[in-house]
């Protein structure tokens, strides 16, 4: 195939004419169509590289000639023309297997750019890449349908837009992303927090800085998109870009150029861009804080991470691979986790997600004194907010380890009344039989021995 034919598709003679002398000026080799029909006809005639479609035509229109393409010539590259009314589309577009999109007018530069960018985006499979997913704990319906999704994009050069609550892994991810892409997972992996930085730092360790270039700047020093080059850029914390950064870095992702801080020599940056946040961009665009054109550009291929509370087929793994971790580390001999300390640890809502999850395990294995993990050793803000309905673990009945049996209530929902009067209400329903009232309270049985004793509750008499 040749790698300079290039495809031009258009039912307005102006723009066709106008692309036509563009390319050429590039010395591309190009060929023209009026609609989707008579591209497929070229198509069949003779090889391209890439086609250059716009949206709305008669006929066989953009969307249509794209799945034609995907179908039928899979190794051929689309970039779709489009208006910015209909820059959703497109993006939706770029998700079934469109390399890029342009809105009218079309900037020289900016096409350039992208014809370069997709020209230049094949890259034969490397066999030293591995499993990019070696080492992640998933075994979760949710997180296999991302890396299947990751595997589809991976030797695209799309940014990727991650989204999710703190401590669900984004970083994790973005790197599974890098490994798996079959061009850049030989070069370096780049990370960034965005939130952690000034804007005028920010802006220094994104393009770098020259020599007088601010006070203090005694030096050259490269950016990190300079570091990355041709590699990969997790920018995290992405909501924190300043407007002025966001046009920046809204020319980067466009026309892949920047400057150095205090600098005039524009260099070019062969990265592939990945966007975390745990804001929802969307709605910061609602809101005014976030520019819509950028967003745009960032979500073309979204990947949102679910919750650890909606993995709960996960849970128990990561339990055991962070005790093994945190065990070898601490020279102890800890071999997994009590059913009832997994109840617990099932229960609770995990605002702070694997991260979390991972410290409270790791301080458990140091406070432990036991063979396995027990409900002591969890701290009380994870034995005394759990959910007792959720707790079933390995099929195990369910209700047995509910603390609304009988008519009580578990202690999180207590608030209103005296944690004393809470037990002795228990105590006096399960005739004081000590391991049921723990049972029902979703609590350690020498937990409740010690609020007992805390408590003064007399338990002489019975």
């Amino acid at each position: 195939m040749d790698r300079n034919r290039i495809l031009v598709v258009d039912d307005d003679p102006l723009i066709r004419g106008s692309l036509y002398e563009m390319l050429r000026g590039q010395r591309f080799e190009v060929e023209m169509a009026s609609d989707g029909a008579e591209a497929i006809d070229h198509l069949k005639r003779r090889p391209f590289q890439l086609v250059l479609t716009d949206w709305k035509m008669p006929q066989v229109d953009g969307m249509s000639l794209l799945s034609h393409i995907r179908t039928h010539y899979p190794d051929v590259s689309v970039v779709l023309i489009t208006g910015f009314g209909s820059v959703t589309s497109a993006v939706e577009a770029i998700r079934e297997g469109a390399f890029d999109y342009l809105t009218k007018p079309i900037q020289p530069e900016e096409l350039e750019a992208t014809i370069q960018r997709a020209l230049s985006q094949y890259a034969p499979p490397s066999d030293a890449m591995g499993d990019p997913f070696a080492g992640i704990i998933a075994e979760d319906p949710g997180m296999q349908k991302l890396f299947a999704m990751i595997r589809s994009v991976a030797a695209s050069p799309a940014t990727v837009l991650l989204e999710g609550e703190s401590g669900t892994g984004k970083r994790v991810i973005a790197q599974a992303i890098h490994r798996a892409d079959p061009k850049r997972h030989s070069n370096p992996f780049v990370e960034i927090s965005c939130g952690a930085l000034p804007e005028t730092l920010l802006e220094s360790e994104l393009f770098g800085h020259v020599r007088g270039s601010f006070t203090g700047a005694i030096r050259d020093r490269q950016g990190r998109f300079e570091l990355a080059d041709g590699g990969t850029i997790l920018l995290d914390e992405i909501d924190a870009f300043s407007p002025a950064l966001q046009v920046k870095l809204l020319r980067v992702i466009q026309e892949r150029l920047y400057e150095r801080v205090g600098d005039t020599r524009t260099m070019r940056a062969d990265v592939r861009i990945i966007a975390a946040t745990n804001r929802r961009l969307s709605e910061l665009v609602k809101q005014g804080t976030f520019r819509e054109d950028l967003y745009y550009r960032l979500n073309v291929i979204a990947m949102r991470l679910p919750p650890l509370r909606d993995r709960p087929s996960d849970l128990p793994l990561l339990v055991e691979h962070f005790i093994e971790r945190s065990s070898k580390a601490m020279g102890k001999a800890i071999t997994g986790v009590t059913d009832e300390a997994m109840r617990v640890l099932a229960g609770y809502q995990w605002p702070g997600n694997i991260r979390e999850l991972e410290n409270v395990v790791e301080r458990a294995v140091i406070l432990s004194k036991h063979a396995r993990l027990d409900v002591d050793d969890l701290p009380d803000e994870i034995r005394f907010h759990a959910d007792p309905p959720a707790m079933a673990v390995d099929g195990k009945d369910e209700e047995a380890a509910s603390p609304r049996a009988g008519g009580a209530v578990p202690l999180k929902d207590a608030l209103k009344m005296p944690e004393r009067d809470l037990i002795l209400k228990v105590l006096a329903e399960v005739r004081w039989n000590r391991s049921e009232a723990a049972k029902r309270l979703g609590i350690h049985r020498s937990t409740l021995y010690h609020k007992i004793r805390k408590l003064g509750i007399d338990t002489s008499s019975q």
